[in-house]
């Protein structure tokens, strides 16, 4: 009869070895296309925020990597109308006026309104336009964007998000932010936390739960934008040769986009903005409620 040492493998022995988990891509300190250029805000209370010593290396598919590289990239050469990164640039003498160069005809009618404009897409160099606000940006911008895919105004949002000297709400709308402006946001929230740069985002519907398709933004609560241009190649009718639209590869859909100085408007579309973030915001899970401890079994006297 064998023995039962013979019969019974031992523990050791019956036992496999556990492969090692595969490696898992992770963002590098210097794989985002964006990075901070000042540092973050100081905070007392460090359960606040997370600290901000060392950015976090955050898992990331090298996909999903690769698709924010590429919708977040620099310009290799940056536009006249896109002063990022000048600090002698601001919204504090904007005027209307300063947005003729970009129209068709190169000026206004003597009667047009200085509170508000509106130019078209495929006229007019709405990309331009855009770019001239937002880069001037030095206080605020609250913005509801129901799609966008424009790679030089990604990159110049980001920046703004990353300068905690300007308060940033973005709201996105659920059905068209689950792609790459979802990850880039989520990946520079994890590696950098934007609350401590002063940005807050969230990605939800309207009060009903349809879609939140607002199109605008105000830019330092002295310049609002509101139209139907989404914010993309073909959605801006973006310029491909210099002054005039048209040239290989051009496409322009037909919108419009209006940009409007007039105060009461700015503060009612701005106070909107704000009540859309919320709304958008209340929707999201909430964070688990900490479990009660029970209580003793034996109180003190």
């Amino acid at each position: 009869m064998p023995s039962k040492k013979s019969r019974t493998p031992s523990l050791k022995s019956s036992r496999k070895r556990a492969k090692p988990a595969p490696s898992t891509p992770s963002i590098k300190s210097n794989s985002l296309p964006f990075a901070p250029t000042v540092p973050a805000r100081p905070f007392l209370d460090p359960h606040l925020l997370t600290p901000q010593a060392a950015p976090k290396e955050i898992p990331r598919a090298s996909s999903a990597l690769a698709a924010i590289q590429r919708a977040y990239a620099k310009p290799a050469q940056q536009s006249p109308s896109n002063v990022l990164g000048n600090p002698t640039e601001s919204l504090q003498t904007f005027t209307l006026h300063d947005l003729a160069q970009y129209t068709k005809e190169a000026s206004y009618s003597t009667i047009a309104s200085k509170d508000v404009h509106l130019f078209y897409v495929g006229r007019d160099d709405v990309h331009d336009i855009l770019k001239y606000i937002l880069s001037r940006v030095t206080i605020s911008l609250y913005l509801n964007m129901f799609g966008f895919d424009d790679s030089e105004l990604n990159n110049l949002l980001m920046q703004k998000a990353l300068n905690p000297a300007v308060t940033m709400l973005i709201t996105l709308d659920k059905s068209q932010a689950s792609g790459v402006h979802e990850k880039a946001l989520l990946a520079a929230d994890e590696k950098y936390n934007l609350a401590a740069y002063n940005t807050h985002f969230v990605i939800g519907q309207s009060a009903t739960h349809q879609i939140s398709h607002t199109k605008g933004f105000v830019a330092d609560g002295r310049v609002a934008g509101e139209g139907s241009t989404n914010w993309s190649t073909s959605g801006e009718g973006t310029f491909v040769v210099n002054g005039k639209p048209g040239g290989p590869g051009y496409k322009a859909q037909n919108n419009t986009q209006a940009i409007i100085t007039d105060p009461d408007t700015i503060i009612r579309f701005q106070t909107e903005l704000i009540g859309e973030h919320m709304i958008a915001q209340s929707q999201q899970k909430p964070a688990a409620a900490p479990k009660q401890l029970p209580l003793p079994k034996n109180p003190p006297n």
